[in-house]
Formats: C-alpha cells, sequence, structure tokens
C-alpha cells in the first residue's frame, strides 16, 4: 500500500531541502561534476546514434571525445583570444563611440546637446563609465572565475567526468529506474520522460540553434567588414535562447557600430541589417522548428527567473543547475494541475453524485 501524501511530502521535502543545501555548501567543489554531467546529458543522443550504426559503447565514447578534443584545441587556440581581443577593444572604443555619437546628435539636435542637457550628461556618464568599468569588468569575470574554479583541475575533471558519464549513462538510467518506488514507478517514470522531453528541447535543441546562429551571425559580419563582428554574433548567439532579444540586442549593437564604422556606406550598413534578418528568418523558419520544435514548456519570463534568482542565492553553480531544476518544477506544476483538476477539491462533492 501506497504511503499517505502527507509523508511522501515529508520524504521528497527532505530530499529537495538535502539537494539545495549540498548545492550551497559544495558548489564550487561539485562544479566540475555538473559541468561534465551536462556535456555528457548533451551527447549522449550523438553516443546512441553512433551505437546504431554498429558502433560499440566504448568506441563511441571514444570518437565523441577525440572530435571534442579537437573542437576544444581548436577554439582555445583560434577563436577564444580573437574573442577576447575584440571584446577589450569594444571596451576602449565605447569612449569614442559615444563622442561620435554626441557630435552627431550636436550638429543635428543642438538644442539636446547644450551643457545643461540631460542627454549630453547621459552620453558623457556612460562613455566614461563604461571605459573605466568596462574593461575591469571584461577581466574581473576572466579573473573571478579562474580564482573561484581551479583553473587545471576543471579543464582536467570536466572531460574526464564527461567521459565516464557517457560510457555508462545507460546503465546508469537503467539502475536509477531499478530504484524507482514500485507504487509510483509509472508516474515517476511518465514525469521523468516530460522533465527529459523539455530538457532535451531547451538544452540538446536550443544549445544547438545558440551555436549554429552565433557561428552565422559572427562569420557574415566578420566577411561584411564589421570591426567587432565576431564578439557582436558571439552576444547574439549566446542570447538567442531568449526569443527575439538576441537578435534584437545583437542587430541593435551591430547596425549601431555599422552606422559609427560605415556612416555614410548605406549599401554596407543595409548589409548588417539584412544579416539579422536573415539569420531571424533562418531561426524561425528553419533552425528552431528542426533542432527545438513547437514548444519545449520552458517560458522565457519562467527562465530568466530561475536564472536570476538561482544565480543570487547559489551563485555559479546556481545559473548552471536553474535550467534542469526549472523544466522539473514545470512539470512538477503542470502535473500537480492535472491533478488538482481531477480532484474533489477541484470537482466539489456535486460532481461525485452525478458520476
Amino acid at each position: 500500500m501506497a504511503l499517505p501524501v502527507r509523508q511522501q511530502a515529508k520524504y521528497w521535502g527532505i530530499a529537495a531541502v538535502v539537494f539545495f543545501a549540498a548545492l550551497w555548501g559544495l558548489g564550487n567543489v561539485i562544479l566540475p561534476f555538473i559541468v561534465g554531467g551536462a556535456i555528457a546529458y548533451f551527447l549522449d543522443p550523438v553516443a546512441d546514434r553512433l551505437e546504431r550504426t554498429g558502433l560499440s559503447r566504448p568506441t563511441a565514447t571514444a570518437v565523441i571525445s577525440i572530435i571534442a578534443l579537437i573542437i576544444f584545441i581548436l577554439l582555445a587556440l583560434l577563436i577564444v583570444p580573437m574573442l577576447v581581443r575584440q571584446l577589450v577593444q569594444l571596451v576602449n572604443a565605447a569612449p569614442t563611440i559615444f563622442s561620435e555619437l554626441q557630435g552627431f546628435l550636436t550638429a543635428k539636435f543642438p538644442s539636446l546637446m547644450d551643457d545643461q542637457s540631460v542627454v549630453r550628461e547621459t552620453l558623457v556618464s556612460i562613455g566614461k563609465t563604461i571605459q573605466s568599468r568596462g574593461g575591469e569588468l571584461a577581466s574581473g569575470l576572466l579573473s573571478s572565475a579562474l580564482s573561484v574554479i581551479n583553473a587545471v583541475v576543471f579543464i582536467v575533471v570536466v572531460p574526464v567526468v564527461a567521459f565516464y558519464l557517457l560510457l555508462d549513462w545507460d546503465n546508469m538510467v537503467a539502475r536509477i529506474d531499478g530504484l524507482l518506488p514500485l507504487d509510483h514507478r509509472e508516474t515517476v517514470r511518465g514525469l521523468a520522460r516530460d522533465i527529459d522531453r523539455v530538457l532535451a528541447g531547451f538544452v540538446r535543441g536550443q544549445v544547438s540553434v545558440c551555436l549554429i546562429l552565433g557561428t552565422f551571425y559572427s562569420v557574415a559580419l566578420m566577411l561584411a567588414g564589421l570591426d567587432f563582428g565576431l564578439i557582436v554574433g558571439a552576444i547574439a548567439g549566446i542570447i538567442t535562447f531568449i526569443p527575439y532579444i538576441g537578435a534584437l540586442i545583437g542587430g541593435a549593437l551591430a547596425i549601431g557600430l555599422a552606422f559609427f564604422q560605415f556612416w555614410g556606406d548605406w549599401v554596407s550598413i543595409g548589409i548588417v541589417a539584412g544579416i539579422f534578418a536573415v539569420g531571424q528568418f533562418l531561426e524561425g523558419n528553419i533552425i528552431t522548428p528542426k533542432l527545438v520544435g513547437q514548444s519545449v514548456g520552458l517560458h522565457p519570463v519562467w527562465l530568466l527567473f530561475a536564472l536570476s534568482a538561482f544565480g543570487t542565492v547559489f551563485g555559479f553553480v546556481g545559473m548552471l543547475v536553474a535550467v534542469p531544476v526549472a523544466a522539473a518544477i514545470g512539470v512538477l506544476a503542470r502535473f500537480a494541475i492535472s491533478q488538482y483538476l481531477g480532484s474533489r477539491l477541484y470537482r466539489g462533492l456535486d460532481t461525485d453524485k452525478a458520476d
């Protein structure tokens, strides 16, 4: 006979408290294992597909690891240094850009740019702030990440954890399935499938969309001759998981830089704007429907709240676990609502008598 609901809630509540306590107390320690687990989860479908071609699980894992190592080396040697360099250059160029904007507004709208103008004071303040704080922020993010995490240990542990988890993923899932409570096994399996569907749609699908669009924007903007094309494309790609926001922010930044760099050359400015128009068409009509599907059940507002809340409480580790926890809470909330709609509390006693 199943345990009473109150006792079940107590045990699941204790498990949740233990989870969050471990996240709070061991955040930096378990970070490499969380990252390694996320990588293994992301690559498990690739390993399964390789197995269906006839490869064994160890061989499939080895093939994936070799390809990932080659990609990592290429990124470390070519892409990352260029991104950092362009980020620093963009921060240093910000005061000049704002000075040019101030001069343009002074020439076109002199009444807005007198000594007492709020617009003028705001532009001057923004330019000085970016120059004084922007580089500090960029270097501070890198230095703080490296100070919190032992870089050498992180780089070594994450691939090892990802390799072994990917190698034993199916066995671990089968073992966990065997430990599910017998009275609720089918219910838990159904909830787990729904959570996996949401995560697969968002994590695997949306991350792939971000990578594809980030690469497209970066390459296209660099070919268009935009000075900071790589970093602008990377920014637009990273925040693509928020519908329309990535394209709006990336497009506004790119077009603003294009006006500064190509002023008077309307063809070049139009090409930069066209790149984001093409990117939006590809995302909405081809890439996202193909990789993510119609809906993954993870609303952007709920996702932003989860990232903000977990990041504030648990730091960087909290931001990493925010997406799976948000997906799980969303699925459990929908399950609870469905149970409520079928309960006597919602339907009332009259419905029972009618039945």
